[in-house]
């Protein structure tokens, strides 16, 4: 197996017949995106290609729900996801379409060859006919239940409730989705595909990587529920499966008395890959062959658990048949994601669809990239809820990257007016800090590269994280603002290396935050940066201007949360929605009242924690360090330690009484008040304003 020269990554082309949500964004583009924007930043040569699907019964089924056509239906999804997936930052170098001239040719093209090899069977079979509607009916026309798991709305194709490929006369009480009626058997002719030629070889492919004596491919590299898939095929053996359909939308077959008949889409819709490629090629006035013919180049496909048999074991047969292409090493397919307790559903709407996620949250991509990224279903089903979203927001974007990037530019534009200070030697013990710090960072890169190219972007993510940890700890070991009177040259060196941490974030996170980590850079006065460059000496230079501090998150309310399940809950049947009653929460308000100039004497401003440590023998007593625009940030102690963690409290912007006369609670003067709301369950909650504003701003 030689070592690639270059990559070919596809993702899976959507059904051009409705719009995406985060379960396809999280089974394969936000992955693939990921894997390719690490390689670019790498040097690697990587071409991402993608586009949409638009043939299919799939697609006239939707023209009929709607009452229009089918070009109406992909020319309106087909513009919906690709802008969709540009706003989210998903970079495909192309997004093509499989209603396009090119790809027309291309795979009428690829089937000529396909039949010139002897690659097909022409074979005249019974095939379902919905006599209502005087039509021969293709996979998709036709549901019914499952012979393996009971779903009594299996299609024709594939039930999508357990992921198994179905055909039509599998299925139990067919009835036909045009007219309901229940279809006869009625003879016509296909071109088949007999699978069961390839089984000797696709079964040494799947499970050595060898292919002609030749080692294609590590299997030890491949996911175990991919090759369990495979597999599951294989043993049961492999049958014919028919290449063409009765259908007057799709690819026509190219030959003589096959009127009314289109390529089938699993032969159309991969061959789209190559005719991307293709036009990518004709609009960069370069070669396309070696993206898929070379046998140095590294083809992966990025697709969902359910299209495993399709890129696994029917494309590489059909690619293997033709000849001269290479087939696939690695297809590192995702299971599903549910969404909060149940299966997606596009039919009953439960499901966040990705554009109206971005009118809803504008600039607030990453969050969501981030948000996902660290559920991603790489070996298992995983769930997306908007409590998890905001607690990963709140706690982890705004807490750990937010809290440690606006603490180091608010400290570099108060003592060096927003110039990068000048490091000075440091002494031996707090140099000893510098080398542990710069040790633990030096690992980091190497390994986020490492676990991207193994397919584990959960871990690579988390290990990115780690670069921001490792700056608030530092941060607080240090204690810059402590020591500007009394040791300026070790602050001076301090926020310099929070500095080179923060550029090394605008790299170590391009992937999976692009727009944070552009907006870093930024602020950093940064240009493009590569991977090699996270760490290296001289990329901030003394004296050079920055930014002004800046929020790269905001935290999100409760209120805002409440929205969104709402709008979901709006959508469940009315058989599932929870009875349980809601709290009550006392309204009464039984304290004196107090006159207007008594109020007047509150000095109410809104802080941001920047950090917070356990009092010593003191359980319900956290000790925080509030930035509220001073030289220094207050020191408040604060019963709230039953209630949240020091690690989650950074980053929190809260409503602090500020002239409260200061108090010594165990040992430590406490410079004013947090001031929280309870709940009916007696659970504390922030007191916060609605987007985050300037540490200080006063409360009228």
């Amino acid at each position: 197996m030689k070592t690639p020269a270059r990559t070919t990554v596809t993702a899976a082309l959507p059904y051009a017949n409705g719009p995406l949500h985060i379960g396809h964004i999280a089974g394969a583009y936000l992955p693939a995106d990921i894997y390719v924007r690490n390689l670019k930043a790498r040097g690697k040569e990587v071409l991402f290609v993608c586009g949409s699907d638009e043939h299919g019964a799939a697609i006239t089924l939707r023209a009929l729900k709607e009452g229009t056509t089918p070009q109406a239906i992909v020319d309106k999804y087909h513009a919906m996801m690709g802008k969709a997936f540009a706003d989210f930052g998903i970079e495909f170098d192309i997004y093509h379409r499989t209603s396009s001239e090119l790809h027309k040719k291309t795979s009428q093209d690829f089937f000529l060859q396909l039949n010139a090899n002897g690659a097909f069977t022409e074979n005249t079979e019974e095939q379902y006919y919905d006599a209502e509607a005087k039509q021969f009916l293709a996979d998709r026309y036709i549901i019914g239940t499952c012979p393996n798991c009971g779903n009594p709305d299996a299609y024709g194709d594939q039930c999508e409730k357990c992921g198994s490929a179905l055909s039509p006369k599998d299925l139990i009480n067919p009835r036909s989705t045009l007219s309901g009626s229940t279809p006869e058997l009625r003879p016509t002719k296909h071109w088949y595909l007999p699978m069961e030629r390839s089984q000797e070889w696709m079964t040494e492919w799947i499970n050595t990587g060898m292919l002609d004596g030749e080692l294609q491919h590590d299997p030890a590299e491949w996911k175990p529920q991919v090759l369990g898939q495979c597999n599951s095929w294989l043993k049961e053996g492999l049958r014919p499966r028919a290449m063409t359909r009765d259908l007057d939308w799709g690819v026509p077959v190219p030959l003589p008395g096959a009127e009314g008949k289109a390529l089938y889409v699993w032969l159309d819709a991969p061959i789209g890959y190559i005719s991307a490629t293709k036009q990518w090629a004709k609009d960069h006035n370069t070669e396309w062959e070696k993206w898929w013919k070379a046998d140095d180049t590294r083809l992966l496909h990025f697709i969902g658990k359910d299209n495993i048999v399709f890129h696994c074991i029917i494309f590489p047969i059909l690619l293997k048949e033709h000849g001269g292409f290479i087939l696939p090493q690695n297809v590192p397919a995702n299971e599903f994601l549910n969404l909060e307790g149940r299966k997606l559903s596009t039919s009953r709407n439960w499901a966040v669809w990705l554009h109206e996620y971005i009118e809803r949250w504008p600039d607030r991509q990453d969050e969501l990239r981030y948000a996902l990224a660290t559920i991603f279903p790489e070996f298992k089903d995983s769930e997306f809820t908007w409590k998890d979203f905001q607690d990963k927001n709140n706690n982890e974007l705004v807490a750990i990257i937010g809290n440690f990037v606006q603490r180091i530019f608010v400290l570099c534009n108060k003592y060096y007016g927003g110039k990068v200070p000048e490091p000075a030697p440091s002494n031996a013990v707090q140099g000893e800090q510098d080398t542990v710090l710069w040790a633990e960072l030096s690992g980091i890169p190497g390994k986020v590269a490492a676990d991207i190219d193994k397919f584990r972007f959960r871990d690579a993510l988390a290990t990115a994280m780690n670069a921001a940890r490792l700056g608030n700890k530092y941060l607080t070991d240090t204690e810059p603002w402590k020591l500007e009177k009394t040791d300026p040259d070790r602050v001076r060196t301090v926020l310099f290396n929070g500095l080179r941490i923060s550029a090394a974030l605008s790299v170590l996170l391009e992937p999976f935050l692009p727009f944070t980590a552009q907006k870093l850079r930024t602020m950093l006065g940064l240009g493009d940066l590569k991977w090699a460059d996270a760490l290296r000496d001289g990329l901030i230079v003394p004296g050079a201007a920055i930014g002004k501090p800046e929020h790269l998150f905001k935290p999100i309310t409760d209120a805002e949360i409440a929205v969104e399940v709402e709008r979901l809950k709006a959508n469940e049947p009315m058989d599932q929605k929870p009875t349980a009653p809601k709290a009550e929460i006392p309204s009464k308000v039984d304290k004196a009242a107090i006159a207007f100039d008594d109020f007047a004497k509150l000095d109410l401003r809104i802080g941001t924690i920047i950090a917070a440590e356990k009092v010593p023998k003191a359980d319900k007593l956290l000790k925080l360090a509030i930035e509220i625009g001073e030289a220094e940030p207050r020191t408040i102690v604060s019963g709230i330690a039953q209630h949240f963690t020091p690690e989650e409290l950074p980053g929190q912007q809260v409503l602090l009484l500020c002239n409260l006369e200061p108090r010594k609670m165990r040992g430590v003067e406490s410079q004013g008040m947090v001031l929280m709301a309870e709940d009916a369950e007696g659970k504390l909650r922030f007191v916060q304003p609605s987007e985050a504003v300037p540490a200080g701003s006063e409360v009228r």
